[in-house]
């Protein structure tokens, strides 16, 4: 196939992820008239959610379908669930996503791995007529096939799961962690599967992390200690301990958010799990039964453990972006425009400032990251966050600017603050007003009993 530039609009806009906000940009293309081809590298539609199918979601079902979708659902006798429940990662990808790829029919390409993308006849140097070339997008199928596609756009919804956070501070991974690596997992858990709780279950498990998946392996891990009371967490956190540690609690306006911080600190209350605070993971050693021994860039070493869950956050892959021309934070790895409205040096708050099309352009025209993926390395991200992202994309890709530039969006705050960015020091963590006000009055909580000389303490 040969596209031109005068066929240029012909072409369909690639999706790159078939996960909530890829189907979403898909629907509202449909909706826009025009052509999506979504590429997803899993064997099936939401592969990624699959994969932490266990885990039960904060945001309940009525948060978590996109309108365009629900619309395009609605003619086949689909039934949106409950919207005041909230669905597992098996839930969503079942019930609604599935469904939602379905619909989509021959327009979602499964075992489809995108491995470049980029001007047809123009590597990323060349400025000679540039925008006014098609992309092309080489794929490989997971029977090796390869192909080359040509766009109109291209959205890149692929989201970070394949790419998570090591253990090391220093954003590398530790030295010995790859040698560890049979001993380390780096998503939660599922518990409810036999063979899993068995591998926990009377162990010493160390979870390094201090977001919500952390505190959801921490009241997991609690919960298998309730009846195996040989089990036991060491909470590892780069931090020292705030009223923000633990979320916001009965203050977060998503009630469930905030009880997993409620979960986790039962969890130490109650002796289940100890806490050591400033520990910046340099080195994973190994005793002589192979069991790491996590040792601090102060020196600090910790007593063996059985297990490692690392839950550190992730990172985008950019790798396969190398020939377009972006314009990204150096240090969030989102848009440059759209960093300091969720950069977690500043702030954790769960409003987040309107945004659309112009925060989420490159210098590469037609060319978007969306979802988990736009967000880089920051945390906060939301699905009501990407669906409104792609509903202004594809607006704008449309032609209809006066839409794509009127973007409004309400997030339910976090009602904590204390970037992840920051460490130790609350009088950096200033904003003026709403959750983001200083956390410098919150007070110290005392962890539970039994803390082990080696945590350095609070």
């Amino acid at each position: 196939m040969h596209a031109t530039a005068t066929a240029t609009d012909r072409l369909p806009v690639v999706v790159i992820g078939a996960g909530p906000v890829g189907l979403a940009a898909a629907a509202h293309l449909v909706e826009q008239g025009i052509d999506p081809l979504v590429l997803e590298a899993g064997p099936r539609a939401a592969a990624a959610v699959r994969a932490w199918s266990h885990v039960r979601l904060f945001s309940t079902w009525g948060e978590v379908v996109d309108p365009a979708a629900e619309k395009l659902l609605a003619p086949t006798g689909w039934t949106r669930p409950d919207p005041a429940t909230y669905p597992t990662g098996g839930d969503w990808a079942e019930r609604y996503l599935q469904p939602l790829a379905d619909v989509l029919g021959d327009t979602v390409r499964t075992g489809a791995t995108v491995t470049g993308v980029s001007r047809a006849g123009r590597d990323r140097i060349v400025d000679a007529d540039r925008e006014s070339r098609p992309f092309t997008v080489h794929v490989t199928y997971a029977d090796g096939r390869e192909e080359r596609l040509f766009a109109r756009a291209v959205i890149d919804a692929s989201g970070t799961w394949s790419t998570p956070s090591p253990a090391g501070a220093d954003g590398l991974p530790a030295l010995g962690e790859k040698t560890a690596a049979a001993r380390i997992a780096y998503q939660i858990p599922d518990f409810k599967q036999a063979s899993v709780r068995a591998r926990y279950a009377g162990k010493r498990t160390a979870v390094i992390g201090s977001g919500a998946s952390a505190f959801t392996a921490l009241a997991a891990l609690a919960d298998v200690a309730e009846n195996t009371p040989d089990t036991h967490a060491v909470w590892i956190l780069r931090r020292g301990i705030s009223g923000s540690t633990f979320g916001g609690g009965e203050s977060d306006q998503l009630p469930a958010r905030g009880a997993l911080g409620l979960a986790a600190k039962a969890a130490v209350d109650a002796g289940h799990a100890d806490a050591v605070t400033g520990f910046r993971t340099e080195t994973i050693e190994r005793d002589p039964e192979g069991r790491p021994i996590l040792v601090a860039e102060d020196g600090r070493r910790l007593d063996p453990v059985d297990e490692v869950i690392v839950l550190t956050g992730f990172r985008p892959d950019l790798s396969f972006l190398s020939e377009l021309r972006l314009n990204l934070d150096e240090r969030l790895q989102a848009p440059v425009a759209l960093a300091p409205l969720i950069d977690p040096n500043q702030h954790s708050c769960g409003t987040v400032y309107p945004h659309g099309h112009r925060e989420l352009s490159h210098p590469e025209r037609d060319f978007y990251l969306v979802g988990m993926k736009a967000y880089g390395r920051a945390p906060t991200f939301l699905a009501l966050t990407g669906y409104e992202q792609v509903r202004s994309v594809v607006a704008a890709l449309a032609g209809d600017t006066d839409s794509a530039d009127r973007v409004e969006l309400t997030l339910p705050e976090t009602g904590v603050c204390g970037g992840a960015g920051l460490f130790d020091e609350p009088d950096q963590n200033e904003a003026a007003g709403g959750c983001c006000s200083t956390p410098a009055a919150q007070p110290l909580i005392q962890l539970g009993t039994g803390t082990p000389t080696t945590t350095g303490g609070c």
